[in-house]
C-alpha cells in the first residue's frame, strides 16, 4: 500500500499496519511520520523498541536474529530500522525480501528511509516492502502549496492570516519546513491567538528560506518571474557558483527546444516529454511555458546563454549574475 503523509493520519485511524516504510525529501514532514506512528503503536500497546541503524558494515544478519528474538518484557514491541544511505546493497536487499515475506508476530516495523529516486521505488527490496505493508511518502510541500500548509499549522495553534500575510511568510521559509515549522512556534509563544497581521509576522519571523538550484528550473517553466529572481538571489547569497546557474537554465532550454522542435514536427507531446527525459513536475510545467514561448525565442535565448557562458568564462565582459538574471527573466516574464 502507498501513501504520503497527509493520509497517514487517517490511516492510522483504522489500522495499525504491520510495516511501514518512510520515505521523501522533506525531513521535517519524514519526522513527524515517524512520530505518529511510534506514538499508534505505543498507544495499542506496542511497548518495547528495538533500533537498528544499517550503516556501513551493518551485518544484515542481525535483522533476521531481532525478528527471531523473543521479548521478555514485552509482549508486542516496534522494531526499527533505519538505513541513512537509502541503499542496503546486495545482501540488504535481500535481508529486506527475505524479512517482508515472513514479518515477525506482534511486531510493527518501522523502515526510516531518505529521498529514494525512480530506480530504488523500483528495486524488488522496496516493492517487497511495499505489497508487506505501507510505504510512506514524505514528499515537498511545492511553493504552490506552501501557503495552505503554513495556513494549516497556524489553525493548529490557534491562529491565521490573510492570504498576503501568509505569501509573505511562505517566501521566508520556502525549501526549510524545520526552520519552518520553528519560526510558527515563535509565532505562538510571541502573539495571542487569533489573526496574525503582516506587521507582526514580518517582524517576528526570520528569513530562513533555502533553495536548490532545481527549484531555479521550476521557477522559470512556471513563468514566475518574482520566484526567480528571489531563488537566483537566495543562491548567489549562499554562494552557488555561477556555472551551475546557467546549467540549470541550460537544461530547461534544451528540453524546451526539443520538445518544440518534436511536437511541430507532429510527435505526440507524451513521446516528446520522455525522449527529452522530462519527468516529475516538469511534465505539467514545461508544456505550460511552450505556450508562452516561441520557437524563435528559444534559439535567442540559446544564444544568449552561450553569451553569458562567455562571460562566466572571462572571454566577454560583464556581470555573470546580472546576465543570468536578465536571461532567466527573459523565460520566465515573457
Amino acid at each position: 500500500m502507498r501513501i504520503d503523509t497527509e493520509q497517514l493520519a487517517q490511516h492510522l485511524q483504522r489500522a495499525l499496519a504491520p510495516l511501514y516504510a518512510v520515505h521523501g525529501e522533506e525531513p521535517l514532514l519524514a519526522l513527524e511520520a515517524a512520530d505518529r506512528i511510534r506514538e499508534q503503536a505505543r498507544a495499542q500497546g506496542y511497548a518495547e523498541r528495538d533500533v537498528l541503524i544499517a550503516e556501513a558494515g551493518f551485518d544484515w544478519s542481525q535483522l533476521a536474529m531481532s525478528a527471531n528474538s523473543l521479548s521478555l518484557f514485552a509482549s508486542r514491541r516496534l522494531l526499527e530500522l533505519r538505513i541513512p544511505s537509502g541503499k542496503p546493497g546486495n545482501d540488504g536487499a535481500e535481508a529486506l525480501k527475505r524479512f517482508a515475506s515472513d514479518l515477525p508476530p506482534d511486531t510493527v516495523t518501522l523502515v526510516s528511509l531518505p529521498r529514494l529516486d525512480r530506480a530504488t521505488l523500483g528495486a524488488g527490496w522496496f516493492q517487497a516492502l511495499e505489497q508487506a505493508g505501507v510505504t510512506v511518502a514524505a514528499n515537498a510541500v511545492t511553493p504552490a502549496r506552501l501557503p495552505q500548509w503554513l495556513s494549516g499549522r497556524l489553525r493548529q495553534q490557534g491562529q491565521e492570516a490573510d492570504a498576503d500575510t501568509l505569501a509573505l511568510l511562505a517566501g521566508m521559509v520556502e525549501g526549510n519546513l524545520l526552520a519552518a515549522q520553528q519560526e510558527l512556534h515563535k509565532l505562538a509563544l510571541l502573539f495571542s491567538p487569533g489573526k496574525l497581521t503582516r506587521e507582526g509576522v514580518e517582524s517576528a519571523v526570520l528569513d530562513v528560506a533555502r533553495f536548490d538550484v532545481f527549484k531555479l528550473g521550476e521557477a522559470l517553466l512556471g513563468g514566475d518571474p518574482v520566484r526567480l529572481t528571489r531563488v537566483l538571489e537566495g543562491l548567489k547569497g549562499e554562494g552557488a557558483a555561477p556555472p551551475l546557474m546557467l546549467w540549470a537554465i541550460a537544461e530547461e532550454l534544451r528540453a524546451l527546444w526539443r520538445v518544440s522542435a518534436a511536437t511541430a514536427a507532429g510527435k505526440p507531446l507524451q513521446i516528446a516529454l520522455r525522449e527529452a527525459r522530462v519527468w516529475g513536475p516538469r511534465t505539467e510545467l514545461l508544456p505550460r511555458a511552450l505556450r508562452r514561448l516561441r520557437a524563435c525565442e528559444l534559439e535567442a535565448a540559446l544564444l544568449a546563454a552561450a553569451d553569458v557562458d562567455r562571460t562566466i568564462k572571462g572571454l566577454r565582459r560583464g556581470d555573470a549574475w546580472e546576465e543570468l538574471l536578465r536571461l532567466g527573466l527573459q523565460l520566465a516574464a515573457h
